[in-house]
């Protein structure tokens, strides 16, 4: 394993354990809905890219732990695993601007907390790729705003069920 991976070890076990038990708790508590967030139109969108952000932190997490990852490799599967975690967050998108009742400002902040760890990803995966170390600090910053982001998205969710 690279150096630099090497001092994040501990901080990517966390992470993974983290993110999997809030993935986790995240599918069980949309089940118990899952009729409502289905039938609703944005609902299911907008869970799917907050759990796909959990998984994007998952497997960004799981692949710093491999031994002897090369650094560029692992920049480039960051961003090939954040061009899929992105579409869900487009899809999600695409959905609220369609919604016609979403007020216009409401449609920008319903999807700003989804791309915040697309973008903290996608911005690791280029400074490692192009060999500068700052792009672990940002795979960290991606992995805090996939649990944030993720946590808001399933909370509005959830409420908007009960609505």
């Amino acid at each position: 394993m690279d150096a630099g991976l090497e001092q994040w070890t501990d901080f990517n076990v966390a992470m993974l354990g983290a993110t999997a038990a809030l993935a986790g708790l995240v599918i069980v508590a949309a089940s118990v809905n899952i009729r409502e967030i289905i039938t609703s139109g944005t609902l299911t969108p907008r869970l799917a890219a907050g759990i796909s952000a959990l998984v994007l932190a998952l497997i960004v997490s799981g692949m710093a732990l491999v031994p002897e990852i090369d650094p560029v490799w692992f920049g480039g599967l960051i961003i090939f695993a954040t061009a899929v975690a992105g579409a869900f967050q487009l899809n999600a998108t695409r959905v609220i601007a369609r919604d016609p009742a979403t007020e216009d400002r409401a449609r920008v902040a319903k999807s700003v907390a989804g791309f915040l760890p697309i973008a903290a990803y996608l911005a690791a995966g280029v400074l490692l790729v192009v060999g500068q170390p700052g792009g672990l600090i940002m795979a960290a910053a991606g992995a805090l705003l996939a649990i944030v982001s993720a946590i808001l998205i399933s909370w509005i969710v959830l409420v908007e069920v009960l609505r």
